[in-house]
């Protein structure tokens, strides 16, 4: 039965020209493996004869050397297939999780789930494919050899296959649900460990470290249920196949045995009828394999779900001019009520309101992070961002400045020097190239990082979520004079529970229970006793 991410693995599977390599690969090690049976018959009658042929003995070891080569050349290919697969579709799923935004309907420990172990398991869909195949292949060729030896042998032989294929086909289907249901407790189970790790200090000082514990691993007997029911159903494959491998053998050699009584066969092919037999029946030894390929389905599935939710709704970039923004009846459920706003390309807007008040959610829907939903979001230019708690990314600090651009020295330097960090990052041990896990930084040093990040990229928008808070007034000021001189004419949306920072800005939005309180100049907004609580009452 079809699965919803059948189509995807059918995209990794045609993207890639190495599977045919791969293919190639393994048939001409398969042709060997499939003539090793026939030339060690040849030995065989060969020594029993008293005779000596060298040719046959170099043909044994040419097949067998072929077989060896064969293999070891397929490991490396399907390595690397699988690695570049794994990479692509890693690389799609998480472009379009960035699209859907925050929130997600995904939790993250789940989207973690999903790029990390079922983009690995899916990736890997090409080797078991091939895999199968050649399985498959060898099967009929061993069936093809026996007929060319002795038609009874191939007979006997193919009373076997409906029962093998119905072992297969019992195997897949009761594996399946067991799969996907283990696929998806682990990715809940997942979230359920990232939400805790995440509030590890809120769960200790709440002192409810063992209720989180039992929260976490709630869905344990789901997944310990999916794994069991796997391996019953693995287990019942195993002892069957087991049974029915010797059997088919058996048969195999008495009938070989009475080819030889009446002078049909050699000694030495009732060995390779025993070989062809075993190669036959390779179908059903591939139990690993088919359990990986219900595996492999059931990630593409969840990958597939993924990439099916489709994002939300964006207006275009319809802005007159580049930085200039305009929202209308904007909306998102639980935050923010009909907000409707216009910043000017080029001003210095500062947002600000008590806690829960809904500024951060508006910086993310004015600078795009963050979708609607409901209303219009209108922009048009590049944004750039800093946030309070900004993550360093890259291998160095100045790679984690430049970060997602390709600026080079100098203007990784001139940002740093407009974030006013230049002097801190000069004086560690490597300077810019001092690793970040290496770097001794403050938490308003890290701030400064992130904001000349931000400020590298040019942006016709800068956002700003509390990104200087960690700064004294003085520096603040100071950041502030040298952004308006490194981007000059930009617009600028600052997060702020400062007064001095919402009197230097050219508009301030005054915001309450996600709702516009205000807007104007902080001097006209000052006259409001409820605006004034705002920075007296703190946040």
């Amino acid at each position: 039965m079809a699965k919803p991410g059948d189509a995807l693995l059918f995209s990794v599977v045609r993207r890639d020209h190495r599977p045919w390599l791969l293919l190639l690969n393994a048939a001409v090690a398969t042709t060997g493996g499939l003539l090793i049976p026939s030339a060690l018959a040849d030995a065989v009658d060969m020594a029993l004869g008293g005779t000596f042929v060298l040719f046959t003995l170099l043909w044994l070891l040419g097949m067998a050397a072929t077989e060896i080569i064969g293999d070891a050349i397929g490991i490396v290919l399907a390595a690397s297939i699988t690695s570049r697969a794994t990479a692509w579709l890693r690389h799609r799923l998480s472009r379009h999780l960035l699209a859907l935004g925050h929130p997600s309907p995904f939790a993250a420990g789940d989207a973690v789930s999903r790029v990390t172990g079922d983009c690995g398991n899916a990736g890997g869909i090409v080797v078991t494919l091939i895999s199968l195949a050649i399985a498959a292949a060898s099967s009929v060729g061993s069936v093809v050899a026996l007929a060319l030896m002795d038609w009874r042998l191939a007979a006997v032989f193919v009373v076997s296959v409906p029962l093998a294929m119905f072992l297969v086909r019992t195997h897949m289907q009761l594996t399946a649900d067991d799969v996907l249901a283990y696929q998806e407790v682990s990715g809940d189970v997942s979230a359920r460990l990232l939400d805790a790790v995440s509030g590890k200090r809120t769960i200790a000082a709440a002192g409810i470290a063992g209720r989180e514990a039992d929260r976490v691993l709630q869905p344990l007997p789901r997944l310990a249920a999916a794994g069991a029911g796997m391996w019953r159903t693995q287990a019942k494959m195993m002892w069957r196949a087991g049974l029915l491998l010797p059997a088919v053998e058996v048969v195999v050699l008495i009938t070989a045995g009475f080819g030889v009584m009446e002078g049909r066969l050699s000694p030495g092919d009732v060995l390779a009828a025993l070989g062809y037999a075993a190669l036959g029946m390779g179908i059903v030894g591939q139990i690993p394999q088919l359990t990986a390929l219900e595996r492999t389905r059931a990630s593409a599935s969840r990958i597939a779900e993924v990439l099916d939710t489709p994002p939300p709704g964006r207006a275009a970039p319809v802005a007159p001019e580049s930085g200039a923004i305009e929202l209308r009846g904007a909306g998102v459920t639980g935050v923010l009520h009909d907000v409707n706003l216009t910043i000017p390309a080029g001003a210095f807007t500062a947002v600000v309101g008590s806690s829960g008040a809904g500024k951060s959610t508006l910086a993310a829907v004015l600078g795009g992070l963050s979708a609607v939903d409901s209303g219009e979001v209108l922009r048009d230019g590049e944004v750039g961002y800093a946030f309070e708690r900004p993550a360093l990314l890259g291998r160095t600090i100045g790679r984690s400045i430049g970060y997602g651009t390709v600026a080079g020295e100098a203007e990784v330097r001139d940002a740093a020097v407009a974030a006013q960090v230049h002097d801190v990052l000069i004086r560690l041990p490597q300077g810019y190239d001092t690793p970040v896990a290496e770097a001794p930084l403050s938490g308003g040093e890290v701030q400064r990082i992130g904001l000349a990040r931000a400020i590298v990229r040019d942006p016709a928008l800068l956002v700003l979520d509390d990104a200087t808070a960690s700064l004294d007034t003085v520096t603040e000021a100071k950041v502030d004079a040298a952004l308006t001189t490194a981007l000059p004419g930009r617009t600028r949306v600052v997060v702020t529970h400062r007064a001095a920072t919402a009197a230097r800005a050219d508009l301030v939005v005054w915001l309450e229970n996600g709702r516009v309180r205000g807007t104007g100049t902080h001097q006209e907004l000052w006259e409001n006793e409820d605006y004034r609580a705002v920075f007296t009452g703190g946040e």
